[in-house]
């Protein structure tokens, strides 16, 4: 049990990347992004041949940032040059990353065991927690800067923002750039830790990033970008453990893991439209009790000024 923990918190902070990369796109810019999916594997895909054909780790990872960052640029394009739907232009890159990651792994998996990774001499539940502070801080400090707001006024008013003087097609699409580039970061590093890329190692990506930050907004609250992105991070952590805890229920198998990624997801979203109807039944109990004393006062006060 305490290993499966261990492991859970590992992959959480891994992927945590990702799930920063979808809160971007789902709660700063407002945009159903699925091109997920596709540059989730082409990060994997990067990293995995660039160190079999003898590369160094971190050049590969960085290459992957970069190969996510491409990916996204193109679904802004579709998007905001293109004029294509948010939505389908995310679905059209995410296909077309299909056949690209396929022609990158020239096979559909590739392994890399025995090979050096970032993780062959570290351990990742000593460092990740480091990198992924670092990562947030920096996060933080962007959102915050002049261009960062101007990103966050993108998702909330495009219309207000433009009217002053804000090319928010520029900022889409570095948005999506900059989100598709902290998904392909976290295949990356998955694929290390896994030490192998599949073709079909992105698919419901998009679900369990929207999971990690539902989740974490539901028990963490999301009041300001920092209070946010920590969010993000621990409900990444919280749902592998869920998983994790999950898959050591007897009658369930590994393949029931969409499944159960699917049902958690769902009862985070419920979960919120619960609590508030539950709160505004109490808010109408009281009313109505309010209401009642209050009539049963002034029938009482009544009768003591007819008796008198």
């Amino acid at each position: 049990m305490f290993d499966s923990i261990i492991g859970a918190v590992e992959m959480g902070l891994l992927y945590a990347f990702m799930a920063l990369g979808v809160y971007i796109t789902f709660r700063i810019l407002d945009f159903p992004d699925l091109t997920v999916d596709g540059s989730f594997t082409t990060g994997g895909a990067i990293a995995a041949v660039m160190i079999t054909h003898g590369y160094s780790p971190w050049l590969a990872t960085i290459c992957a940032l970069g190969g996510g960052m491409a990916a996204g640029m193109c679904t802004g394009l579709l998007h905001t040059k293109g004029k294509i739907n948010g939505l389908l232009s995310g679905i059209l890159m995410m296909i077309a990353l299909y056949s690209i990651n396929l022609r990158i792994l020239d096979k559909p998996n590739v392994s890399i065991m025995g090979e050096d990774s970032l993780f062959t001499s570290i351990n990742p539940l000593l460092v990740m927690p480091i990198v992924m502070i670092a990562v947030k801080i920096l996060m933080d400090l962007f959102l915050h800067t002049d261009l960062g707001l101007a990103l966050r006024a993108t998702g909330d008013n495009s219309r207000m923002i433009r009217s002053f003087g804000v090319n928010t097609d520029s900022t889409t699409i570095l948005g999506i750039s900059l989100a598709n580039g902290m998904v392909a970061l976290s295949g990356a590093l998955i694929a290390q830790y896994s030490a192998f890329a599949d073709s079909t190692m992105g698919i419901g990506m998009i679900v369990i990033g929207l999971a990690s930050v539902i989740i974490g907004e539901a028990i963490f609250g999301a009041g300001n970008v920092f209070r946010a992105t920590l969010a993000v991070i621990l409900g990444s952590i919280v749902y592998r453990i869920v998983v994790a805890l999950a898959l050591r229920v007897p009658w369930l198998k590994a393949s029931d893991l969409k499944l159960i990624t699917a049902i958690i997801v769902i009862i985070a979203l419920v979960f919120p439209s619960v609590q508030r109807f539950m709160k505004q039944k109490r808010i109408a109990r009281r009313r109505s009790a309010e209401l009642v004393h209050e009539a049963l006062g002034n029938k009482n006060g009544g009768a003591a000024d007819a008796k008198a």
